[in-house]
């Protein structure tokens, strides 16, 4: 009965932007792919995006909701410092428009898009990958594949079933309300600037925020602390910024991972990404750049995989993305476990926040990626101004 199954070169588990870019990049080598993705699945997302993205993945300016020019950081004594952008922006996009038109771009290369289910992965006689879905009617089917990219996102099944340690991956649950957005100046409120607070009774490990949507807010909040109510500190935040006035239009809520996977592949034929391998960055939270980054090299190391034959290659994905970005996420890391552990500390975050240095450093790293060499100096008086607030020889 198996050799009656369609046979994939490779099947895409999980259409957001790192299974949209896998698969959109597999089809336009001359892969033969297949993408399965839920209908209907928005992610709670800030919706934030750096300039280097548009370029990097040919993603058009139209998508853009908004363009931010500023980020507003708030202690919790209700100190604000504002960081301008400067010369450059934060693209804000809507998840469910921005994903739909990655998957469609990959369906447009030529991937066939099928929409379903994800329930088990199996092997054929001949050891080759089988995929059990249920269709969109709630059938069950199946095909083979040579390949398979598991981009289901956090606590992802399938990499549950099949890469050693996927279930063991830390997280941060999130929420968010979309909210319709007041008239610019309301309550303070500005359609090109994201506020995001740092205070206790919003997340007690994490950070809340206000990103601008055009027409839409999002207002939402993070948090690995078990029993924390996210729905109550979202509440808390509407109230304080006037935003409880506004129709919201929808809830959502999920996991995002805190650390990227050790092992993303089986040694074998599946390989994960985006979310499903852990590739959030810690602090910030930013995950669309790196999960299409993430789409992008799985689609190289099993298109390198396809050609050779050698299950070895998957490895190359996770070593490409560590060496670029392997760094940048483990001081990230030691940022949100020093700095967010308490009110006092956090207030001490925001004076760090309010320094050109600090500021010039982090959005340029932001919007571009690669390590700032135009100002060398800023990172020597950076340490000594981070070592200055570690020892408590500045004041908040």
């Amino acid at each position: 009965m198996s050799t009656e199954l369609r046979t994939f070169d490779t099947v895409v588990i999980g259409g957001g932007p790192a299974g949209a870019t896998a698969a959109n990049d597999l089809a336009q080598a001359g892969q033969d792919v297949m993408l399965l993705d839920r209908a209907g699945r928005i992610k709670p997302c800030g919706g934030a995006i750096p300039p280097i993205l548009l370029d990097e993945f040919n993603v058009p300016e139209s998508l853009l909701v908004a363009r931010v020019k500023a980020a507003r950081i708030v202690s919790p004594s209700d100190r604000k410092v504002d960081m301008p952008v400067g010369d450059g922006f934060v693209g804000m996009v809507d998840r469910d428009v921005f994903d739909e038109w990655l998957r469609e771009r990959a369906a447009g290369s030529g991937a066939t898009r099928v929409t379903g289910t994800f329930k088990k992965f199996l092997r054929d006689d001949d050891g080759t990958a089988i995929i059990l879905y249920r269709d969109a009617e709630g059938v069950e089917q199946q095909v083979r594949a040579r390949f398979v990219i598991g981009a289901d996102g956090a606590r992802s099944e399938l990499g549950r079933q099949t890469v050693p340690g996927a279930d063991k991956v830390p997280y941060v649950a999130a929420y968010h309300e979309i909210v319709e957005s007041p008239a610019q100046g309301t309550r303070d409120f500005d359609g090109a600037r994201c506020d995001v607070y740092y205070r206790g009774s919003l997340s007690p490990d994490f950070y809340a925020w206000v990103f601008p949507h055009g027409n839409v807010t999002s207002v939402g909040v993070g948090s690995a602390q078990k029993g924390f109510s996210l729905r109550r500190a979202v509440d808390e935040l509407r109230e304080a910024t006037g935003l409880d006035l506004g129709k919201t239009v929808r809830r959502e809520g999920a996991p995002i991972p805190l650390k990227p996977m050790k092992r993303w592949d089986n040694g074998r034929d599946v390989l994960l990404a985006g979310d499903a391998a852990g590739i959030v960055a810690p602090a910030s939270g930013e995950g669309i750049y790196y999960a299409m980054l993430g789409g992008r090299l799985a689609a190289e190391a099993v298109a390198e995989a396809l050609a050779t034959g050698k299950a070895s290659a998957l490895r190359t994905a996770r070593k490409r993305f560590m060496r670029k970005h392997g760094k940048v996420f483990w001081v990230l890391g030691i940022m949100q476990s020093f700095w967010y552990s308490s009110d006092k500390r956090r207030e001490r975050f925001v004076t760090i926040c309010g320094d050109e240095d600090v500021q010039y450093l982090t959005w340029q790293a932001y919007m571009y990626k690669k390590l700032v060499r135009a100002k060398p100096m800023a990172h020597v008086r950076i340490f000594f101004k981070d070592m200055a607030h570690l020892l408590g020889l500045v004041r908040a």
